[in-house]
């Protein structure tokens, strides 16, 4: 349910809240006087903030005009945007801890007006097709992957592919640009960025390409005792994880390089981390949440306190008083 105030007068929303909490006073007009009280039961102002309870018990940080319209750019198209959806960007301001009337209203009309949104939106060729899920029970059990190109022009260093990989559960994702596609260049990124990373998974999905099909290959599989299953030529959409993966960065890589396109391998690791921080509608959660049990902290939380870092930072000095002091404990026990 979207909240609506208006107060003839007020230039802030926030104003007649604050002054209820600061001071005590109500607005002279009786119907609005008793909308702030009856609402202020929500609210809470903590140390010359307000803070406006959701119907989750969420604490959200109340923002005036100013703020809510950098937390709406940012989230849409700056360090950590995604060029989401209005819907979607509600989503996400949510979760950073924000709250102001109508902010799905401006998210939608926001993102409306992005040039970049309307030149690379999606547009429905076709109707959708069956989904072919692939179920995983845990985190990094199981990964899709695939190679994106050839990408033409290529980047200015000569990357003419991505090769990515997603995990099924968390919907994780890993990426690195390529020049060719070689055996060797496939083998050390599940080395590294898979099995070192996040350990050795039970299954690989991937096409039947020729650098997924290999000697090589086939003893990796062979040493680390696990299943890689290939889609058939006829179906390739039993990867679909993949192929959508690939379609999602492909589009944010285009919103997010506006101009020097052929950067595109200097903003990969960007779109990743856009990815794994934007909420995703089929686990209700993001990426980044899943993996590590907490929602990232991100560039604008820092200088927009929401309420869990305004916390951290509250309690950080006496914590870390106390750990030394606990340390030094411990040192005289040893």
């Amino acid at each position: 349910m979207q909240e609506s105030l208006t107060i003839s007068g007020e230039n802030d929303w926030r104003d007649p809240f604050i002054r209820y909490f600061k001071e005590g006073r109500l607005p002279e007009n009786k119907s609005t006087a008793s909308q702030i009280s009856r609402r202020a039961l929500r609210y809470a102002f903590v140390n010359d903030t307000l803070y406006r309870r959701s119907f989750n018990q969420m604490w959200l940080r109340c923002l005036g005009p100013d703020e809510s319209q950098k937390v709406l750019s940012e989230v849409h198209e700056g360090l950590c945007g995604a060029h989401q959806s209005g819907p979607k960007m509600k989503i996400k301001i949510k979760r950073m801890g924000y709250y102001w009337p109508r902010m799905i209203l401006d998210c939608i009309d926001h993102a409306k007006k992005c040039h970049q949104c309307q030149v690379h939106g999606d547009i429905m060729h076709r109707p959708p097709n069956p989904l072919h899920p692939t179920v995983a029970s845990w985190p990094f059990e199981s990964w899709g992957t695939d190679i994106i190109g050839p990408i033409e022009p290529p980047s200015s260093l000569g990357h003419r592919f991505i090769l990515a990989a997603t995990d099924y559960f968390s919907k994780w994702a890993e990426a690195i640009p390529l020049r060719e596609v070689k055996l060797d260049n496939v083998m050390k990124f599940f080395r590294d960025n898979i099995v070192y990373h996040f350990g050795v998974p039970r299954q690989i999905i991937s096409d039947n390409g020729t650098a997924f099909k290999s000697i090589k290959i086939y003893r990796f599989i062979e040493h680390h005792m696990l299943d890689w299953s290939y889609s058939s030529i006829y179906n390739p959409r039993a990867n679909g994880l993949a192929e959508a993966f690939n379609k999602t960065l492909v589009k944010l890589l285009k919103k997010i390089l506006s101009k020097n396109k052929r950067e595109w391998h200097d903003k990969l690791t960007e779109a990743l981390w856009v990815y794994r921080t934007t909420y995703k509608t089929a686990t209700q959660a993001t990426p980044y949440s899943l993996v590590f049990e907490i929602e990232a902290i991100l560039p604008l939380e820092v200088e927009l306190s929401s309420l869990r870092i305004a916390i951290q930072y509250e309690l950080a000095k006496e914590e870390n008083d106390i750990l030394r002091l606990e340390e030094l404990e411990a040192l005289d026990e040893v």
